[in-house]
């Protein structure tokens, strides 16, 4: 900080002027000016960063943001594609976000209105399964102390979303077929059907055509899932959409979190040189690693050493 520094005369009033240059005076005298030049540069830094981290995102749609050439294809696949009702498969790996391309074919859908019901073919028995989507009349198994509807009967005039359907077990798989045939349901322990009038959203990780070719999935089900295939890009594939997501989704993870936070420029590039194996799920979690440790602004050294390190090991 150097004379140069200081206001030009016209720009602020005398007594403040004056004040100024005592205050320069002093700091000179005890020999502070590049201390204070330096928590200066601190504090510019630290602001700038809050200021980069506050706002909605002016890229976002359907609950996405993103402005790279795969995802504005993909909302315009979604604008095209919503209002048909047709089954629709979406693929991508794990943690690209499948069940929001899910919610925002349904929310942009004449079904909107209706239910929107999820289940997670991987996380669930087979014999709850077929519970979970069909229901069951009591007594039809031990703990079956009442009639339930199932997804299918609650969801009618509505979307039933199936995630990681690749994993559904083949036995099913053929149940689920006869529902999409027919527009029938029986729940387990009836005798009798119900028509319903749902429309089907799947998505995957898995590579279905291999999977028909290995016996692991039936190829007529296949078939009537993909009318339509959305494919979720990787976020490695999505260029500075990284930065974009991370600056949209802090406010929420801080608040979260219950600390205040803001992210530097140095940061932002540490996480958009990152691969991100786990896609957004993977930088959801390391912003809510690094808001937990920082003291404000998230800086490269409060990221996890893989990501600062750039090294998959």
């Amino acid at each position: 900080m150097s004379q140069e520094d200081a206001p030009p005369a016209g720009a602020l009033p005398d007594d403040v002027r004056e004040a100024f240059d005592r205050v320069l005076d002093e700091a000179r005298a005890r020999d502070v000016v590049p201390a204070l030049a330096a928590h200066a540069a601190r504090a510019l830094k630290q602001a700038s960063g809050r200021a980069r981290s506050a706002g909605p995102a002016p890229n976002e749609r359907f609950g996405m943001v993103g402005e790279s050439p795969p995802m504005q294809e993909l909302f315009a696949m979604i604008d095209r594609v919503a209002p048909a009702g047709v089954p629709v498969l979406v693929q991508g790996e794990t943690g690209t976000g499948k069940e929001l391309v899910a919610r925002a074919l349904h929310d942009a859908s004449p079904r909107s209105k209706g239910p929107f019901l999820a289940e997670n073919c991987a996380a669930i028995a087979e014999n709850l399964l077929e519970s979970e989507l069909f229901g069951h009349r009591k007594g039809a198994f031990t703990g079956a102390v009442a009639d339930r509807p199932g997804h299918f009967v609650t969801a009618d005039k509505g979307t039933v979303f199936l995630d990681e359907i690749g994993d559904m077990p083949l036995a099913m798989q053929a149940k689920l077929l006869r529902v999409l045939q027919d527009g029938e349901v029986r729940a387990v322990g009836s005798n009798t059907t119900r028509m319903v009038d749902v429309r089907v959203i799947a998505a995957t990780h898995r590579d279905l055509p291999a999977a028909v070719a290995k016996g692991e999935f039936r190829e007529d089900l296949l078939f009537r899932l993909n009318v339509v295939t959305l494919h979720l890009p990787p976020l490695r594939d999505r260029g500075d959409d990284v930065r974009a997501i991370a600056l949209a989704i802090l406010p929420r993870i801080a608040k979260e979190v219950g600390r205040e936070a803001s992210i530097t420029d140095a940061a932002l590039a540490t996480l958009a040189a990152w691969r991100w194996p786990g896609n957004v799920r993977e930088l959801e979690n390391e912003l809510r690693r690094a808001v937990a440790l920082s003291g404000g602004a998230i800086e490269p050294e409060d990221l996890s050493p893989r990501v600062s390190q750039g090294s998959l090991g």
